[in-house]
């Protein structure tokens, strides 16, 4: 903690952030402040012009002032959710976010703020924390960045986390790190949060249907589909390769998973164009390529039938956009 006074916390809040993850940023700190019965935070809110930023769930948030190259600031973070390709681009945030850096001001990203950080450059040659959701786009677009399905990522100067719950967990550590680990003990009680998790625990244990059966086989053939979703293996080639005959993989894959390989497959493809045409600049036919589809007559009909529109026209990761549900499922069962 400075002995100048409280700790100096700038959250940069951009249009459509989670105003989950404001209250779980803000939350720890005011806690912190409570039981230790003095100031030892102090956080201010800013967005691009000085205007109020609309979270993702409508509500507008009203800011203590615009954004300036010059902050007197201990911790800047950016929070965004929807649109990082958008917030990515805008100048005046890229000037502060560098100039702050610059200045010794240590650089923040909640859920995708972290993509506007690595558009910037600031997160180049270092560990980010990355929500699932988003891993295949950001890894597309920032390869300077060691991206991770991890909770949260702290390192000298930078602090990243996937969201939701993980802001929390993120606070806690800089709340030990600032105020010392009995304060942070105390806001973890007061918030029911219990021992927090360790930060490079993956996101999600469980990701798919086939990696939470007990049957290895078909554990291993869902690992060669993901190693392979650019040029897509015959199921036959995924049997040879396992040593075991199409027919045994076929009906193994089936109780595991509720499908068929050729339309478990077909979707991790889906899964993989969705991320990349939401989430980064390739072109149709590029995503159509990296995800194995040869044909984009091809492509763009089955897109179509697993996301109701055409593969040219979700190239946003808006509030309204397609949803893949069935990865959802994936990842979650």
């Amino acid at each position: 903690m400075s002995s100048l006074g409280p700790y100096r916390i700038g959250f940069l809040l951009l249009p459509d952030f989670s105003y989950f993850g404001l209250i779980a940023a803000v939350q720890p700190l005011f806690l912190a402040n409570w039981r230790a019965q003095r100031p030892l935070f102090f956080w201010s809110t800013f967005s691009a012009d000085g205007a109020p930023v609309r979270a993702s769930n409508g509500s507008a948030v009203a800011v203590d002032a615009a954004i300036g190259t010059r902050l007197a600031l201990d911790s800047l973070f950016v929070l965004a959710s929807f649109d990082p390709k958008q917030h990515a681009g805008v100048a005046r945030v890229r000037k502060a976010l560098l100039r702050a850096a610059a200045s010794g001001v240590e650089i923040g990203g909640i859920e995708t703020g972290s993509e506007v950080l690595a558009a910037a450059g600031l997160l180049n040659g270092r560990v980010a924390a990355v929500h699932w959701d988003n891993l295949d786009g950001f890894s597309e677009r920032y390869p300077k960045v060691m991206a991770r399905e991890q909770l949260y990522h702290a390192e000298r100067g930078r602090l990243t986390c996937a969201g939701g719950t993980t802001v929390i967990e993120m606070m806690l550590y800089l709340v030990a790190r600032e105020a010392g680990q009995a304060v942070s003990e105390e806001v973890a009680q007061q918030m029911l949060v219990g021992r927090p998790r360790p930060p490079t625990r993956r996101q999600l244990t469980e990701v798919d249907p086939a990696q939470s059966s007990q049957d290895e086989l078909v554990r291993s053939a869902v690992a060669l589909m993901g190693k392979n979703l650019d040029d897509p293996l015959p199921t036959p080639e995924i049997a040879r390769r396992l040593n075991v005959s199409a027919r045994h993989l076929r009906r193994h894959f089936r109780a595991s998973t509720g499908t068929t390989t050729s339309r478990y497959y077909m979707r991790l493809r889906l899964s993989r164009a969705h991320h990349l045409l939401e989430q980064t600049e390739l072109s149709v036919t590029e995503v159509a390529i990296t995800s194995g589809f040869r044909s984009l007559e091809h492509f763009s009909r089955v897109y179509r039938a697993a996301f109701g529109c055409p593969p040219s026209s979700d190239r946003r990761q808006s509030i309204t956009a397609p949803i893949d549900r069935h990865q959802e499922r994936l990842r979650r069962s």
